[in-house]
């Protein structure tokens, strides 16, 4: 039994468990503006700090239920001692609409505000610009907030208003646009009145950078189809024009790689157009063939030998082509000698 409860001559009460839809707070004010509303309120209410701790064990023990926000209106509630929950309310003033057009003009003209809270976020600075205006999200005085709860405890706030307080900087943590309706207006009103804003700055910024005096735009020059039948589809207006095709070779072959220079990583003392120049216009000498109705013949520098062609193009690469020629009948001779001694092993073996 409480000492207070011995004086008043009432018996002493066990509480009553947690409802199975309490309400588990497990961590309030993760988040700038949680923390800012439970600082706010904690300075605003001036409880004592053993009411706000037991206010904060309810909270964490699932005793709040049932919480509602609604246009400035906080109602929950708390399971205590008594068979019947205690109703719990919270009332925080509404802005006027006058602080709500100055508040949204003001967000609306800075981009970073706009685009955090289009992007659902909260902007840290937000709240200089309802100051800005002659308001605030959060509550600065007593007068703005008042609160009510059904058990018979005197203080204020007791810890069943405590618990719901706490209950809802966790909810402000999940959704910081609860701020707003706690105000007086949802998110939708919000972003659409901030939507509008921005639309209007655009259009006033666009009208005032043309000059009065400017002339009117041309008018676009449009198409108007006459009756078809589904037979004209496939049928020409008029004759296509003719086409030309010019099949002489180029006054300067290889002209288009020598343009090009020199690719970056290419090691070769020679340049890309050298190396590749030949291959070019036996390429193209074959395609002219091919599009006259003439035989192809590949041209001698498009069937040289790898040495050759690498001889051509770079000392270093046509001394591994010489190495590489060098070495392969060695490597036959090796290999048949190899041979030849197995062959030999295997006759002179008794069977």
């Amino acid at each position: 039994m409480k000492p207070w409860e011995r004086f008043a001559g009432r018996p002493y009460t066990p509480k009553l468990p947690a409802p199975e839809h309490g309400i588990k707070m497990k961590r309030a004010g993760v988040t700038w503006w949680g923390l800012r509303w439970i600082e706010a309120l904690e300075r605003v209410l001036r409880g004592d700090a053993g009411r706000l701790a037991r206010g904060k064990s309810y909270a964490r023990a699932g005793r709040a239920h049932d919480l509602i926000v609604e246009r400035g209106t906080v109602r929950a509630q708390v399971t205590g001692t008594r068979p019947t929950p205690y109703e719990v309310t919270i009332e925080l003033c509404q802005l006027s609409d006058e602080v709500w057009r100055a508040a949204i003009a003001n967000l609306a003209a800075q981009a970073r505000f706009a685009a955090e809270l289009l992007a659902g976020q909260m902007p840290q600075q937000i709240d200089e610009a309802f100051q800005a205006s002659g308001g605030s999200l959060f509550p600065l005085q007593r007068a703005e907030l008042s609160t009510n709860c059904s058990c018979p405890d005197w203080g204020d706030p007791c810890k069943h208003v405590a618990a719901t307080h706490y209950l809802l900087g966790e909810a402000l943590d999940r959704d910081p646009f609860l701020l707003f309706e706690l105000r007086g207006r949802d998110k939708a009103r919000v972003l659409d009145g901030l939507r509008a804003a921005r639309r209007a700055a655009g259009a006033a910024g666009l009208e005032a950078s043309i000059p009065r005096d400017a002339a009117p735009d041309p008018e676009v020059a449009s198409v108007t189809l006459g009756p078809m039948t589904p037979a004209d589809y496939d049928r020409l207006r008029e004759p296509l024009p003719s086409l030309e095709l010019s099949f002489e070779a180029p006054s300067r072959p290889g002209a288009l790689l020598r343009q090009l220079g020199v690719l970056p990583g290419w090691r070769d003392a020679s340049s890309p157009a050298e190396a590749l120049e030949p291959l070019v216009q036996s390429a193209a000498a074959a395609a002219r063939r091919l599009a006259l109705g003439e035989p192809v013949l590949l041209e001698p520098a498009a069937i040289e030998p790898k040495a050759r062609r690498a001889a051509k193009t770079s000392p270093r690469a046509a001394k591994k082509a010489a190495a590489t020629t060098k070495t392969r009948p060695a490597k036959k001779a090796a290999v048949a000698k190899v041979a030849v001694e197995k062959k030999a092993r295997a006759a002179r073996k008794p069977r």
